[in-house]
């Protein structure tokens, strides 16, 4: 009952902020409410909370509505993902061409990693997830490369409010014990996970840096009788190297793009 109820005003929502981005000069609440067939107290309503979230700005004199920072930071969130994923996909057809494994592209998303991009093994057997899978942000490898690129009380103070959970018997949940991997990775440059999120599978992670920050990682997944010792060995320089060379593409871009404006 509860979406059945909500799902009209999301509608109407979106098409109150189409209406508003159309116009030159923004929109009136009579204007929308005119448009859009829905009385003027829903268009008011949707409006309010829309510019107490920075949506959207109401100039007084003109009492006409504008998209807001909120909107244009959202949108340059979207581009800055997309331009990752350009710019990591021959990288990492290159790592899977290397591993023979499926490699993963994911970025950080509050308190889970959502996968954006994957090129998949060619091997019939080969680990894989739907992009936009989302996973949780102290899983395996990729939670340890994630919490070695933030300052290490950070990283401390956010395991303890969220806690270390067992997804296998293989899983880290000592506080002291993860974070003496989490060292590890942020000194190597790259974190391993033999069987902590998905029994009977490995995996070898690194953090890519971008504009400064370390927002996003590469990694490599397959099943453990293929993913030897050496192996590991062998895929963790392969994909710290490539984190390292997405990491410089994206600041390249980022200076070239900065030179434009």
């Amino acid at each position: 009952m509860s979406e059945q109820y909500q799902a009209p005003t999301v509608e109407k929502t979106f098409q109150i902020l189409r209406l508003i981005s159309e116009g030159d000069q923004g929109a009136r609440i009579s204007d929308l409410s005119k448009e859009l067939k829905i009385s003027k107290s829903t268009v008011h309503g949707i409006a309010s909370a829309l510019e107490r979230l920075g949506a959207v700005i109401r100039d007084p004199s003109t009492k006409r509505y504008v998209l807001g920072v909120t909107l244009f930071e959202l949108g340059k969130s979207a581009f800055s993902r997309i331009d990752l994923k350009d710019t990591a996909r021959p990288i990492m057809e290159n790592l899977m061409e290397q591993a023979h494994e499926s490699v993963f592209l994911g970025v950080r998303n509050g308190e889970n990693v959502t996968i954006i991009d994957i090129v998949e093994s060619r091997q019939d057997l080969k680990i894989t997830a739907p992009i936009g899978t989302r996973i949780p942000l102290f899983a395996g490898a990729v939670g340890k490369v994630f919490m070695a690129s933030i300052p290490e009380q950070e990283a401390k103070d956010l395991v303890r409010r969220m806690g270390l959970h067992r997804f296998t018997e293989n899983t880290i949940i000592d506080f002291h014990e993860f974070f003496n991997a989490v060292r590890g990775a942020r000194q190597n440059g790259f974190a391993i996970d033999d069987e902590e999120y998905i029994s009977g599978v490995r995996a070898v992670a690194s953090a890519i840096k971008g504009e400064g920050q370390f927002t996003s990682a590469i990694w490599v997944v397959g099943f453990k009788p293929i993913m030897s010792g050496k192996k590991m060995a062998d895929l963790a320089k392969e994909t710290r190297r490539a984190a390292e060379m997405i990491s410089r593409k994206i600041n390249e871009q980022s200076v070239t793009n900065n030179r434009v404006k």
